[in-house]
């Protein structure tokens, strides 16, 4: 607020005064200024230009193709292609098993807070270990 000549007057993020109807709502006692001023608060936009070049990065759909076509020359130049698909299944089996046994800890009522206290004590005793004295 404002005070000029004796008037009263509230003045907006950008510097005008807003109206009256608003400075009467600046008031602490209203419990609906803080929700009008959030809504009529506006911060002026920044300018924005946009400007190309012939040099400027490629667009979406060329760096899907240089992706794709690196990663075909990767998968044609692996000799193993069952291994890696076993490997790549295993993995997956591996995440869904890790998850699903996690989800069963975090469903026991005091467990949770019993491994965040493991946890907790754990990142000490790595950080005191590994990181504070060398």
């Amino acid at each position: 607020m404002a005070a000029l000549a004796g008037i009263s007057v509230a003045i907006g993020v950008s510097g005008t005064p807003l109206s009256p109807t608003a400075s009467a709502l600046c008031s602490p006692s209203s419990s609906t200024a803080s929700l009008f001023l959030r809504k009529t608060r506006r911060f002026s936009p920044l300018p924005i230009r946009a400007v190309s070049s012939d040099d400027s990065t490629p667009d979406a759909s060329k760096q899907f193709e240089e992706l794709y076509t690196d990663l075909k020359a990767k998968w044609d130049g692996v000799e193993n292609k069952t291994t890696v698909g076993v490997y790549a299944g295993g993995a997956i089996v591996a995440l869904w098993l890790s998850s699903t046994i996690v989800g069963a800890i975090n469903s026991l009522p005091l467990l949770p807070k019993l491994m965040e206290l493991i946890g907790l004590g754990y990142t000490g005793w790595f950080i005191y270990r590994y990181l504070l004295f060398k």
